[in-house]
This record gives C-alpha cells, sequence and structure tokens, in this order.
C-alpha cells in the first residue's frame, strides 16, 4: 500500500503518512516477494560466519544492505568486506577512516570482529534477525515515502537519526542531516564546498543543537523545512516551466509549436546487479 502524494503539500503528506504509517508497515511485510525475501534471509543467516560468507550470500547480503541503506553501495563487496573485517579499535583501519556512519553501524551491527580481531558473528541469533527485518520493513517505507515526498522521506531520515547527534560533526558526516538541516536554517548548499571546522562555525552559530531534545522544538524545526522545502521547489519548478517556453520551436508564423517526446518506460531493478 503506497499513499500518494501527488497535489499536496509536504506539511499535508508527512501528516497523511504519520496517520497511515502502522498500515503502511503492515502492508509492506505481508508483500509475498517481502516475506520470501525475509524467509530466505532467515534461512541462511545462521550459516554466515565471516564477512566474506556473507558478501557471498545474496539471501542475506541484499536483504541487510537494504535495512542498512546501503543499496547503492552493494556493487562494492570488496569494500563492505574488508569494512566488516575492520578493527573497530583501530583509528586508521578502514571502518573508522569512513565518514558515512551507515558503515559503521553496520559494522557494529554484524560484530564480525572487536578490538581482539575475528569474532563470533551475531546474524544466528533470531533477536538481531528481528531488528534487521524491523530496519528493512522501515527503509522501504520512508524509500517509498521519498519516492511520493523528497522532503517528506527527508524529515524520516531526520527522525530516525535525530537521537543519535551529539555535535554538528555528527550532522556534517551524514548527508541527509546535512541536506535538512541547511534547508531548515535557509543556508546555502555551496557551504559544503567550505572546510568541515568552517561549516561547523557556522551551523554552531545558527543553531543550538541543545534545543533539540524538546519534542516541540523537533517538530517546530520539521515545520520549517517543509515550508521551506516547498518554497524551493515551487520556485525551481516556476523557473523550469519558463525556460521550456522558451525553448520550444517557433513555427513559420512566428508562434510557439508545443513539442511532445514519446520515451518508453523502463522497469528496472538495481537488486538484479548483485546477484
Amino acid at each position: 500500500m503506497i499513499i500518494s502524494g501527488s497535489g499536496l503539500s509536504s506539511k499535508l503528506y508527512l501528516k497523511l503518512a504519520d496517520a497511515t504509517r502502522a498500515k503502511q508497515l503492515t502492508s509492506i511485510r505481508n508483500e509475498a516477494q517481502f516475506k520470501r525475501e525475509i524467509q530466505n534471509f532467515r534461512d541462511t543467516a545462521a550459516s554466515i560466519k565471516t564477512p566474506a560468507d556473507f558478501v557471498k550470500n545474496y539471501d542475506a547480503y541484499s536483504v541487510v544492505m537494504r535495512a542498512y541503506d546501503l543499496e547503492s553501495q552493494m556493487f562494492g563487496k570488496a569494500m563492505i568486506r574488508k569494512i566488516l573485517e575492520s578493527n573497530p579499535s583501530d583509528t586508521t583501519s578502514l571502518v573508522n577512516r569512513l565518514t558515512d556512519s551507515r558503515f559503521k553501524d553496520l559494522h557494529a551491527a554484524l560484530g564480525f570482529t572487536n578490538a581482539s580481531g575475528p569474532t563470533t558473528p551475531t546474524l544466528a541469533d533470531p533477536a538481531v534477525q528481528d531488528k534487521i527485518v524491523d530496519k528493512l520493513v522501515n527503509q522501504v517505507f520512508i524509500n517509498r515515502s521519498t519516492g511520493e515526498n523528497a522532503a517528506v522521506g527527508t524529515v524520516y531520515k531526520f527522525r530516525d537519526k535525530v537521537s543519535s547527534i551529539t555535535n554538528w560533526y555528527s550532522v556534517l558526516k551524514d548527508k541527509d542531516l546535512v541536506q535538512f538541516f541547511q534547508t531548515a536554517l535557509a543556508l546555502p548548499s555551496s557551504i559544503s564546498g567550505l572546510d568541515i571546522s568552517k561549516q561547523n562555525d557556522i551551523l554552531k552559530q545558527k543553531y543550538d543543537l541543545t534545543k533539540l531534545s524538546d519534542p516541540a522544538e523537533r517538530e517546530k524545526l520539521i515545520n520549517r523545512y517543509l515550508v521551506l522545502s516547498d518554497a524551493a521547489n515551487n520556485s525551481q519548478s516556476a523557473a523550469s516551466n519558463a525556460i521550456v517556453q522558451m525553448m520550444q520551436p517557433l513555427s513559420s508564423d512566428g508562434n510557439f509549436v508545443p513539442q511532445t517526446l514519446d520515451i518508453p518506460a523502463i522497469n528496472f531493478s538495481a537488486a538484479s546487479l548483485y546477484k
């Protein structure tokens, strides 16, 4: 079940998505393809003992990577293996050199290594499997919400991550949070080109992160983000429409001639690349 956001403001679509979220999550769990994927994951997870086993096991690999919002990184099996083999206590190890927190979350969840070296992985634990399945269901919901309304999808990502925000550096290493705060605080995206310490200084002057402990403040920030996001998108759409009109060819009498391009739909599944 996908709730359409067509014609709705981002604030209204978020309200609708929130009201129907429980039903949507249940609907996702009951989809036949999803149920098969989860059962295959549970059936094979216990046999995975090493990172090498993990990246070779498509049933488990695809489910876990999607659960941690890493589907776009599934092609990099060699890199994922090295990340999972990294020593989390070594500041020079690959997992600690990467700024994207999703990789650290993946490493911690699967537990293939610790400070002492290789250890017993956690995938055989039904409780861990349940957590991964829950994360996947939630991620599918977020992805579908993003497909209907990108701003609402970003809000859901902010809500999921806000409890992990300890300082501006923890924001700056997450592209979704960066996009959220730049928009909500009316900052230009061009500041991302500045030195990270300079970005940190600008953000500290603009907003006090300790206010995020107040639920009312979080909602206020979310509403501001949605309003400014819609305003920016509407402005871009208006400019785009003007440009399209200017690019229409002229007829012999000087009038614009509408042009129609017939582009066939392409059905494509990214997951098929990784089998």
